[in-house]
């Protein structure tokens, strides 16, 4: 399988230094580059790649806007950002806009590849753990929690993995707390994600906050 990526940073060393990479393993392919948000939606369309490497900050749309118009447009791709900053509040903003994950620009060559490779498996290239501290940090409180679409199909033990998901376990943590198989609790994750229309379990940590099932810095259960 041919992991096709658009890569899309107003700088030209950036986008150079992510192709060369790219370039270097057989099961890449660089189909576009774009300077900006808006020609990195104009790339989506045309080429449908299955993952965009999205710079956060560019001129005229920069990557937040870019993220949101992809995603709302039915694009299957996943959206990688690209950041200089941990932390950076644009970044829980572009996971709230659908985006699966973010890396550091500085990350290593070998990480990169690592990393687009877990997120077209179906995976999340941004730990649980990381997506909570974005959350605790930038969640408002004041904003009153909308239960998301399919929450009410949860089985209990279905609600019961979500909430170790967002307090950042995984499915082999899951499995130890819960004394269940790691496949079976891979089983449940990939309903969960099903029932309630989620990419990845760093959008069910998003939602698991966003929806009032987990406080910020509220507790684990023992």
């Amino acid at each position: 399988m041919t992991i096709r990526t658009v890569i899309a940073d107003d700088q030209a060393l950036v986008r150079a230094g992510f192709r060369m990479i790219l370039d270097a393993e057989e099961d890449f392919e660089v189909v576009a580059e774009a300077v900006d948000g808006g020609e990195a939606v104009t790339a989506v369309r045309r080429h449908r790649p299955d993952v965009v490497l999205m710079d956060v900050r560019m001129p005229r749309m920069d990557g937040l806007e870019a993220t949101r118009r992809i995603l709302d447009g039915g694009a299957v791709c996943r959206v990688i950002l690209l950041t200089t900053f941990d932390l950076d509040e644009y970044v829980y903003a572009a996971l709230r806009a659908g985006a699966s994950g973010f890396l550091l620009k500085d990350v290593s060559p070998e990480q990169l590849v690592a990393s687009i490779r877990l997120i077209v498996a179906g995976d999340a290239i941004l730990a649980p753990s990381i997506t909570r501290r974005l959350v605790e940090r930038f969640a408002r409180p004041s904003t009153p929690p909308a239960p998301p679409a399919g929450l009410a199909s949860l089985t209990d033990r279905e609600r019961e993995v979500l909430l170790l998901i967002a307090r950042g376990l995984s499915n082999a943590e899951i499995a130890a707390r819960l004394h269940l198989g790691e496949a079976t609790v891979k089983t449940h994750v990939a309903r969960i994600l099903s029932k309630l229309q989620l990419r990845d379990r760093v959008q069910a940590v998003v939602v698991a906050y966003e929806s009032g099932l987990v406080r910020p810095g509220e507790a684990g259960p023992p």
